[in-house]
């Protein structure tokens, strides 16, 4: 997965088209992302013992297809890439060239 959490991303599809957050954690396995303030659930806790029930909200995950990255220069949507820097492997952003 080419996204990791800390990065900036705009979601591209669905309920939440066109806002933006920032990458929470990240799902390899399922190919999905939680990202801050998107994609809210609510969420019924039942009581236990002392403790009252509650009505929490929660993020959930969504599909990594569905948001594309912020380009660090423009803060629009771009498409990620790679380059060789020295020994290393660096990713870059298609629309700048800035590393991310």
């Amino acid at each position: 997965m080419r996204i990791r959490s800390g990065d900036m991303v705009q979601i591209m599809a669905g309920k939440d088209k066109g806002k933006k957050g920032k990458v929470l954690a990240t799902h390899a396995s399922d190919n999905r992302l939680v990202v801050e303030w998107i994609n809210i659930a609510t969420c019924h806790i039942k009581k236990q013992g002392t403790t009252p029930g509650q009505i929490i909200k929660v993020e959930k995950p969504i599909q990594a297809s569905n948001v594309m990255i912020l380009d660090p220069e423009s803060g629009k949507p771009s498409r990620i890439g790679f380059k060789i820097e020295g020994t290393k492997k660096v990713r870059i952003a298609k629309k700048s060239g800035k590393i991310l």
